[in-house]
């Protein structure tokens, strides 16, 4: 089974990518949705003896709980160690149950792939990618953020021509749906034949 990392900046299509991989029949793992889950359920008790006061009817308070840590480095640190084991054993459960269903190829949908180390758990990287300014024309139609929220956010991740420069594939989102299916087939197809590399 050959494990597909899946990346992009804010606005560049990833998530669209990533649907459009699952209609072709590929399992997709969702690192935020995963996230999501975790703190509806599974994750909320330990969170809130760490941070009172984060969590109401035993789901994760979400913009309390970032006010709590965004910029406490320890706490950031403190709700990794909480969050990261039971992230893995979610992932590890993905895994198991794509082997059972014999899946060739399965996609890892992480946001921050190179930030966290990512590629070296997978055996190919994908990246979505756009123009800078039909990135930009996305996020702020979406109107929940201002240009000071979208700069702090794309300040903070990988540049995309570096991400570019380190991906096995780059998809590119700029001329809509079908274009997109046919570099995801073309990707499929070519993967299989890469050797392992995940370490």
């Amino acid at each position: 089974m050959r494990i597909l990392g899946l990346t992009g900046s804010i606005g560049m299509g990833k998530s669209t990518t990533a649907k459009l991989f699952a209609e072709a029949g590929v399992p997709v793992y969702d690192a935020d949705a995963a996230v999501h889950e975790l703190y509806e359920g599974e994750a909320a008790p330990a969170i809130e003896a760490a941070f009172p006061g984060t969590t109401a009817n035993g789901k994760v308070d979400r913009p309390k709980l970032s006010a709590r840590v965004v910029h406490d480095p320890a706490a950031i640190k403190q709700l990794e160690q909480i969050v990261h084991p039971m992230l893995g054993a979610s992932r590890q459960k993905f895994f198991a149950d794509a082997e059972a269903a014999k899946a060739p190829v399965v996609v890892l949908d992480i946001p921050l792939l190179f930030e966290t180390g990512g590629e070296k758990r997978v055996d190919a990287v994908v990246v979505v990618s756009t123009s800078p300014e039909l990135q930009r024309e996305r996020v702020l139609a979406r109107g929940t953020m201002d240009e000071a929220k979208l700069d702090a956010i794309i300040a903070k991740q990988t540049p995309d021509a570096e991400k570019r420069k380190r991906a096995d594939f780059v998809v590119d989102t700029s001329h809509g749906l079908e274009p997109v299916r046919a570099q995801i087939a073309h990707i499929l197809a070519e993967v299989v034949k890469m050797p392992q590399r995940r370490t």
